[in-house]
């Protein structure tokens, strides 16, 4: 083989070897690795007794969804109020030990009581003084702890008294095997109100079988649900009083227009015309 002809060869080959890319490289101890939350992937399905958290999904209407107090799924899964949970979460589908909630304060509770068991906004009320040994001379001396208390727990209010959701015909009643609620036919448009006073906990599509649907907490023990909405009026997070208006009937979910109306009791279905006043 001639010089010349070698040099060729020669060159070719080291041009190849030059124009392969690089592997990655990842710094898996850079701060920018350390400080990012975990992100939940998976492509496999998940195990029976689980389910894996959906966008647009709550802890509620997950609890909900499989007749579990969200309290005891919260636990189940080791979730601490306010009961965050991110896409992609895999949840146990099981009822954890829930500590007893606090008795229900009665709807007639007078102001005055309430003022006196509860510190003014702001002013909270001062830790009583530490005896601790002084690491230099070995007396005692008083420390006071500067950090506030954690803010007490806002009481839990009984249903004073609930109402009916929608004015318009019962056209099917309670089940407790194959229907959970009542449904009230009328009229596409015409108003839905809350029972009661409360914290909407879901709004949406996510629940099959309701439509558009939105879940309200009263309390610790009563949850109520409104579904086939035409339209949702109120939004997850907000505060709503009885008699409001949150939606407007309709047939989303199903083939005529009607309202699905559920009362769930410390996650189970109740029949709501055990607590609805005489219609």
């Amino acid at each position: 083989m001639s010089d010349k002809l070698y040099c060729c060869l020669l060159l070719c080959c080291l041009s190849a070897c030059g124009s392969a890319p690089r592997a990655p490289i990842e710094d898996r101890n850079s701060p920018a690795a350390r400080h990012n939350p975990p992100v939940y992937r998976s492509s496999q399905a998940p195990a029976p007794g689980t389910y894996r958290v959906q966008r647009g999904d709550t802890l509620y209407s997950i609890a909900w969804r499989n007749g579990i107090d969200f309290r005891a799924l919260a636990a189940a899964n080791g979730i601490a109020a306010p009961y965050t949970i991110y896409p992609g979460q895999l949840l146990q589908l099981k009822a954890g030990a829930v500590a007893a909630a606090p008795a229900p304060a009665p709807a007639s509770a007078s102001r005055s009581t309430a003022s006196r068991s509860v510190p003014p906004a702001g002013k909270a009320p001062p830790r009583p003084p530490v005896t601790q040994p002084s690491p230099a001379s070995g007396k005692k001396v008083i420390a006071v702890d500067a950090s506030p208390p954690p803010a007490p727990s806002p009481p839990q209010k009984a249903v004073g008294a609930w109402r009916w959701p929608a004015s318009g015909p019962l056209v099917r009643r309670y089940s407790s095997t194959v229907h959970k609620g009542i449904d009230i036919g009328g009229n596409r448009g015409e108003p839905v109100v809350a029972v009661a006073d409360g914290v909407v906990v879901y709004a949406g599509t996510g629940i099959a079988g309701f439509g558009e649907l939105l879940i309200v907490k009263h309390n610790d023990t009563y949850l109520s649900a409104y579904g086939h909405n035409d339209r949702l009026l109120a939004k997850e997070g907000q505060s709503v009083k009885s008699g409001q208006k949150i939606a407007e009937k309709g047939s989303s979910g199903t083939d005529t227009v009607k309202l699905h109306f559920e009362i769930r009791r410390n996650g189970k279905p109740v029949d709501p015309l055990q607590l609805l006043p005489r219609h």
